[in-house]
């Protein structure tokens, strides 16, 4: 079977199960899009891999698997999502090492958020995107390093709007102070609306 390459849409808050995310991948030609159920941390690992600007003060799991890789020259080639069954996706690490290539097991969610750092592609199979795939009609649904989607539970929504609302009064300085303390909470979905304030002012 043929492979399809696949590339991340966007991560949305997800409306079936609390607590979880909906990771949104998108093959490469065509419009399909295969939507996975993954966990708060993984979703957080993803985001902040995918945001360039925001960094953790401590390396997150998946940070440390790239760490170590890279210090025993371990590279990921490619990630491929080979099976789903009952609802689960399998998928697998496509890892080399002195010309030796080796095929690990893992979590769909994990294999992401590694081949995000390694900047490897991601895969699947055309059965799997039959079975599982969707059209996605409205594009502009997610983009790129959002972790919240525009229909996430209204309650954290207006937290986040009072605290953006606050945003506009606060000089360059105090700003940077809040992006740090949000970065040091690991309030990553906060840090990036600050972000996006300083960018607007930059």
């Amino acid at each position: 079977m043929s492979l399809i390459k696949l590339t991340i849409k966007g991560i949305s808050y997800s409306q079936t199960q609390s607590g979880a995310y909906a990771l949104v991948l998108s093959e490469m030609e065509g419009s399909r899009t295969l939507p996975i159920i993954i966990g708060a941390f993984e979703a957080q690992s993803i985001a902040i891999a995918l945001e360039k600007e925001i960094r953790p003060p401590r390396p997150l799991t998946h940070d440390l698997f790239k760490t170590f890789s890279d210090r025993f020259l371990i590279t990921v080639k490619e990630v491929i999502i080979h099976k789903l069954v009952d609802g689960v996706f399998f998928s697998s690490l496509i890892c080399e090492r002195d010309g030796v290539e080796e095929t690990i097991d893992t979590r769909t969610s994990d294999a992401i958020a590694i081949a995000v750092r390694f900047q490897a592609p991601i895969y699947t199979y055309e059965n799997i995107l039959d079975k599982a795939g969707i059209y996605l009609k409205i594009e502009e649904e997610l983009s790129l390093g959002e972790t919240l989607s525009q229909e996430e539970d209204l309650d954290l929504e207006e937290i986040i709007t009072k605290k953006e609302s606050g945003f506009s009064e606060m000089s360059l300085e105090e700003l940077n102070n809040q992006l740090d303390t949000a970065v040091n909470n690991e309030n990553y979905e906060l840090a990036a609306k600050i972000r996006d304030e300083i960018s607007k002012r930059s």
